[in-house]
């Protein structure tokens, strides 16, 4: 399955998700989180991060989401988490 970088129409395609989400990480800018004003980058670490560390109700009040963007998102993060290795993108990250 190929994977495609959905950031501001980048189109980048790769071969495995977790390249998918390193170049995320290191080619695209970061952002901070509107909940707690954490930094972090874009893309699926992003929405990781705001599903993971907080509420629907809080991500839908700091975004003003709508419920079909909270779904859209959590699809998201569980088709990627049910192939993702976090450790290859960690170690990635770490270079």
């Amino acid at each position: 399955m190929a994977w495609e970088c959905g950031i501001d129409g980048c189109g980048a395609v790769f071969d495995d998700v977790e390249s998918a989400v390193v170049h995320q990480a290191t080619t695209h800018q970061r952002c901070e989180c509107q909940v707690c004003g954490t930094i972090v980058p874009d893309g699926y670490l992003a929405i990781r991060h705001v599903f993971t560390e907080h509420s629907r109700a809080e991500y839908v009040r700091a975004y003003g989401a709508s419920s079909e963007a909270v779904r859209k998102r959590e699809a998201l993060l569980e088709e990627i988490d049910a192939v993702v290795d976090m450790q290859t993108i960690a170690t990635e990250l770490k270079r």
